[in-house]
């Protein structure tokens, strides 16, 4: 019979295999930082340097995000919580709750809309965290929810994205592009059914859906970014004068 300190290893190395909460996509986060230099060399990280350099700098997504973190009390610096690294070839990026970091995919982030658009979608979970208590390891409707919100203000589901996709659609398309992304990502970073991924997004959705923090609008395009990062500057000095 095993020791019950054996047993405990275990039980406990089994659980982990269960799941791993989607670290297995990010195999670099294991792994000891390299050196500048050595980062240097491979052309991928540099051109995620760039790329992340210009969404900050000019995206209105993402000027608006930082902004609104800054306010809820979570700057973000670039240096500190981005991380360029190489992923799995499914994920183009994701969000470590436990380092507050936003892990950038070199290997899969090619152009720079695609890097505006991931830059935006794990920024609205780092909002999320920054102004609610997220369960994001024990609590499937916490991390649906966080979902959903990403999918339908990142503009991971504008129109021409989903044509690009070959997904096309009229009433109540964008929706179910949200709902369809939300169950993906959560099937991509934990070990639970799609029936279950389903459930946890159905219950939430409406909630969710409607949470259009920080933004008060659904950004449909760079436009209605920019009007909504106007928008809560503008609500910013009202409430400095009250």
């Amino acid at each position: 019979a095993e020791s019950p300190p054996a047993a405990e290893k275990k039980a406990a190395e089994e659980e982990e295999e269960e799941d791993d909460f989607g670290y297995r996509l990010f195999p670099d986060r294991n792994k000891k930082p390299q050196s500048f230099l050595v980062r240097s060399l491979f052309t991928f990280h540099n051109k995620c340097q760039l790329m992340l350099r210009m969404t900050l700098e000019t995206n209105p997504y993402a000027r608006l995000l930082l902004e609104a973190l800054k306010q809820s009390g979570c700057t973000v610096f670039n240096d500190r919580h981005f991380s360029c690294e190489n992923c799995d070839g499914c994920v183009s990026g994701g969000f470590d709750a436990a380092t507050s970091q936003i892990v950038l995919c070199q290997n899969n982030i090619r152009q720079q809309s695609h890097m505006n658009r991931v830059v935006t979608h794990e920024l609205i979970h780092a909002f999320d965290h920054c102004r609610a208590h997220v369960d994001w390891f024990k609590n499937v409707k916490h991390l649906a929810c966080s979902e959903i919100r990403a999918a339908n203000l990142s503009g991971d589901c504008t129109l021409m994205n989903e044509i690009a996709r070959f997904k096309f659609g009229l009433k109540g398309h964008h929706q179910t592009c949200v709902r369809d992304r939300a169950v993906r990502s959560i099937l991509a970073v934990r070990k639970v059914s799609k029936e279950t991924a389903e459930k946890a997004v159905d219950e939430v959705f409406d909630a969710c859906f409607n949470d259009l923090e920080p933004f008060g609008r659904i950004p449909h395009s760079k436009a209605d970014a920019r009007r909504a990062y106007r928008d809560f500057q503008n609500r910013d000095r009202y409430y400095a004068n009250l």
